[in-house]
């Protein structure tokens, strides 16, 4: 499997790491931390040069109970730090958003990427997608970020998640969008309990039925260190856990906040994975 775009191909035979890069005020593990546009930059070259092949931007903190960002706010903050990584670096940029005009204003400003926890259901979003003909993350979350952690329930989680992602995928064909350049994320997190979420992870190779690529991220997230009684920060061998067993299961891009540690996992299954 691969995507393309802007005359780039991403290889996705081996596990790719995706970088967090959040900057907002209020993410769960990391916000605030990289909300200037100097920290930021020097937060992406570092990942870049540990060995990343995409950066996710986000401007709008998803996490449980957090507010609504307006337009505005989220284009100050992330069209700056994407078009400065673009100036210097040629590596793959990802836009975490729901909005259709951050979407466009993204790509215009040099991302490669569309990843949307949303599965392109706000307005102008599909539209906006279909124009820009970059590859597109395509997430399942059961309610919205303010409400989805209050009482989640599933007929059977695995059927409903693959249901609901096989609807978004016909959405984007409907409208020109072509499935070689979608990508599925289950949506770990949002909107399951913890007995869903290693559900979810016990068994995620049943979403390769589905014919695309598998995105995992767990990365520092409440599964974690709600069970391990933990501050987000204090996660990282979890995490990274979690990202092996994802990637061990196929996932083909694994999102994470640690970056080095996960990327010596991935290259020890690569390696392994070279020699069956």
């Amino acid at each position: 499997m691969k995507i393309t775009a802007n005359n780039k191909q991403l290889d996705l035979s081996t596990p790719q790491v995706m970088g967090i890069l959040n900057v907002t005020p209020d993410s769960f593990s990391d916000g605030g931390q990289f909300s200037s546009l100097d920290r930021a930059l020097a937060q992406a070259k570092k990942m870049i040069e540990a060995g990343v092949s995409i950066i996710d931007i986000g401007g709008e903190s998803t996490r449980p109970g957090a507010p609504e960002v307006t337009l505005s706010d989220e284009l100050e903050r992330v069209i700056p730090i994407i078009k400065a990584i673009r100036e210097k670096h040629d590596v793959w940029i990802s836009i975490d958003t729901s909005k259709a005009i951050v979407m466009e204003k993204a790509i215009e400003a040099g991302a490669d990427i569309i990843n949307d926890v949303r599965a392109l259901q706000e307005p102008g979003a599909l539209e906006v997608a279909a124009k820009a003909q970059v590859p597109i993350c395509l997430m399942h979350m059961q309610g919205q970020p303010r409400t989805m952690q209050h009482k989640p329930n599933y007929n059977d989680i695995i059927e409903d998640i693959s249901a609901f992602l096989t609807e978004r995928v016909d959405a984007c064909k409907a409208v020109g969008i072509d499935s070689s350049q979608l990508i599925l994320d289950p949506g770990f997190g949002f909107g399951k309990t913890l007995e869903h979420n290693y559900h979810l992870l016990a068994h995620l190779e049943k979403f390769h039925q589905l014919g695309l690529p598998i995105l995992a991220g767990m990365s520092r997230k409440s599964m974690i260190f709600k069970l391990l009684d933990k501050k987000p920060a204090e996660c990282m061998v979890a995490s990274v856990t979690c990202a092996t067993i994802a990637a061990l299961k196929g996932a083909q891009i694994i999102r994470v906040h640690d970056v080095d540690e996960t990327l010596e996992a991935m290259k020890i299954i690569s390696t392994m994975n070279n020699n069956v």
